[in-house]
């Protein structure tokens, strides 16, 4: 397998990798440049086990094994195969025996652990060479380590730097003048008129200040003006805070057709998209609101009683407990709180799993995806190209508190859907920052 770097003429490095990066991007194999893939066999038996299903896993195991079986030869168990110009070769490995130092450490022989043995003949075969176990297994990677292994995440994706999307609205210090003049029309103020640090990205929200005067404003690239944002109720519901009163613009604007909200629990992003789509809900043919099932614990669904759709319940009930919120606002006897009724009965207000989603063309809907920090960016990618004409994408999600055990604040899909479209007209994304549930909620949230 061994080919040397025709820049550099150092020989190429080898990676072993682990099921979880196959069932996270189906398309891995083809992120390693020059260097050379191993894949254990024991692999391919524990992706035969994920090939049924509707979920996103189950269909890249099944796009994997495709792949594999369009280019892989006899050799493929010998040399490895080319995967391609500037590419390294692909090698399946059969099994290794435990050396007595894995025996050892461990006293099963897991999956996992047949990894391991195939990564540490790996690296005994070619000792001036580097081999890199690649998993997103954590604990697996310490194993790696601990038997003098090098390990890594899978890198490819990962958004480097999470900061700006964790930040609040800027601050934009003003003339008295100019906040005057945001107040006193809708034509905005010019862009070419502030002295700018750098250059604003569109749908940038900021908030403007001159002494003790402030406004909010919401910058539109195809005018290059701030436009002045109000506060906006909708169903009940009305903005507490700077964060909250933004994402009310951007939920209700027309020519913003994907928002994503990120911050803590508590801060209003479910029931603000909810409320805004309900107050919008003559424009679209549907609402719909989701989330992923991450069993707890990684308990199964198999576990709990009743149908599917008895299963699935439990997952959905923080979505109709915002449903339940708006409610409360209203009265019952009160034009809103009886459409809302009527809405759920008609199927045009619905709350659903995401796995009823795959394969659908969503026209006219709005569509609400909630905790989606526990998405793949593959997920997310795939849930947006099912947007058709007339709809709108709301994701929302706290990225710094995900119950995916593959997934972290730099590779899931949240965070990869607002690193990567910022920018985009047709694009907003807002972090919200104070916990409006509670006093208390809030408070656990921040120290906690």
């Amino acid at each position: 397998m061994k080919k040397a770097n025709a820049t550099t003429g150092k020989p190429p490095k080898t990676f072993v990798l682990d099921t979880n990066v196959i069932l996270h991007d189906y398309r891995c194999i083809y992120n390693f440049q020059e260097n050379n893939i191993v894949i254990p066999i024991v692999v391919l038996e524990e992706l035969d086990k994920f090939k049924k299903g509707n979920e996103q896993i189950n269909y890249n195991a099944r796009e994997f094994a495709r792949i594999l079986d369009s280019i892989a030869g006899n050799q493929v168990f010998t040399n490895g195969v080319a995967l391609g110009e500037n590419l390294g070769r692909l090698c399946i490995a059969t099994g290794k025996p435990f050396t007595q130092e894995m025996m050892d450490s461990f006293d099963e022989v897991t999956p996992d652990h047949r990894i391991l043995a195939v990564a540490y003949d790996e690296k005994k075969k070619r000792p001036s060479e580097v081999t890199v176990l690649v998993s997103k297994d954590i604990n697996l990677r310490m194993k790696a380590k601990s038997l003098g292994i090098d390990a890594q995440d899978y890198l490819s994706g990962q958004v480097k730097d999470v900061d700006h999307i964790k930040k609040d609205a800027g601050t934009l210090e003003v003339d008295a003048a100019q906040i005057a003049a945001l107040y006193s029309g809708s034509e905005g103020i010019s862009v070419a008129a502030l002295k700018l640090g750098q250059p604003l990205y569109a749908n940038r929200i900021v908030i403007l200040k001159s002494g003790d005067a402030s406004a909010l404003a919401c910058y539109s690239k195809r005018s290059n003006r701030l436009m002045r944002v109000d506060k906006i109720r909708a169903y009940g519901i009305e903005p507490r805070n700077a964060e909250q009163t933004f994402a009310m613009h951007v939920l209700t604007n027309p020519d913003i057709q994907l928002v994503s909200l990120t911050g803590i629990a508590g801060t209003g992003k479910t029931l603000l998209a909810l409320a805004a789509a309900l107050a919008q809900e003559e424009k679209y043919d549907q609402i719909l609101l989701s989330r992923p099932v991450i069993p707890l614990q990684n308990q199964d669904m198999g576990f709990l009683p009743g149908a599917i759709n008895e299963k699935l319940m439990p997952y959905m009930l923080p979505l109709y407990d915002n449903l339940t919120v708006i409610k409360s606002k209203l009265k019952p006897t009160s034009r809103e709180a009886v459409h809302i009724e009527e809405l759920q009965r008609q199927n045009k207000l619905m709350i659903t799993p995401l796995a009823y989603i795959r394969g659908r063309s969503l026209n006219n809907t709005f569509f609400i995806i909630d905790e989606a920090q526990n998405l793949t960016p593959h997920e997310v990618k795939t849930i947006v190209t099912r947007a058709g004409e007339g709809t709108k994408m709301v994701f929302t999600g706290d990225i710094q508190q995900i119950d995916s055990p593959y997934l972290d604040i730099r590779s899931n899909g949240l965070t990869h859907l607002s690193d990567r479209m910022v920018g985009e007209e047709i694009f907003a994304h807002v972090n919200l920052v104070k916990g409006e549930r509670s006093e208390l909620a809030e408070l656990a949230g921040k120290k906690l």
